[in-house]
């Protein structure tokens, strides 16, 4: 694997460990959101509640249905690769051999050990060898993967439209609209920190950027409901 691949890799694992607390900021904004727009409109309780419940059930099948999508892409096109490179192995066993052993020489061993390992490594398995040392694919995405992701999205989606669906049922409506924007606050913080925690990401500029988008998107929300309805 490339010092790039390498990266990227270790990227995208802090990006998966973190998308759960995402999910559920998207699920709190959008529905909050979109609750703002109503209340601003005037709209009154049981419009609000209905409205947060759409939004609830809507989204978190959208994102749900997104991210199973994404990951089945992302598995095809490792089926892509792998199809490719099994066919370069059965083409051209010795120069895949000599491609693996560059990478190993790269990566700091003498050409002796590089080209022990190289060998070693295809002997026991020549596919998944160079799909690692290649394009950084430890292994193949499996077939699941797609499904329980688009789960996932979607629980922690709804998880977090939950909040302000609560309080627009629980608080009147004439509070309603500072009681939702107290509890984003709130939600989006905590999500953001438990996050920056788990991913190894800088907590503060996370709860930056969540409270930024929150409220930005609240407050035009709000602002295009009292201005065009």
């Amino acid at each position: 694997m490339t010092e790039e691949a390498s990266l990227w890799s270790r990227f995208l694992v802090r990006v998966r460990e973190t998308s759960w607390a995402i999910d559920a900021n998207d699920g709190i904004i959008a529905t909050a959101g979109l609750l703002q727009g109503f209340a601003g409109a005037g709209a009154g309780d049981r419009l609000l509640l209905f409205t947060s419940i759409a939004a609830m059930l809507a989204g978190g099948l959208s994102a749900g249905g997104a991210k199973w999508a994404e990951v089945a892409a992302e598995r095809e096109a490792e089926l892509e690769l792998a199809a490719e490179e099994q066919a370069e192995i059965e083409r051209d066993p010795a120069g895949e051999l000599a491609e693996l052993a560059a990478y190993w020489e790269s990566r700091g061993l003498t050409a002796d050990l590089a080209h022990e390992v190289a060998q070693q490594l295809m002997a026991r398995d020549a596919l998944s060898a160079q799909l690692d040392a290649e394009h950084g694919i430890e292994e193949i995405t499996h077939p699941t993967a797609p499904w329980w992701a688009g789960l996932e999205t979607a629980v922690a989606f709804m998880i977090g439209a939950a909040i302000p669906v609560l309080i627009t049922f629980l608080a009147p409506v004439a509070i309603e609209t500072w009681a939702i924007i107290v509890a984003v606050v709130v939600s989006l913080a905590l999500t953001s920190l438990v996050a920056a925690g788990v991913g190894r990401l800088s907590a503060v500029r996370m709860l930056i950027r969540s409270l930024a988008v929150g409220l930005g998107t609240m407050g035009v929300s709000y602002l295009a409901g009292v201005l065009f309805f």
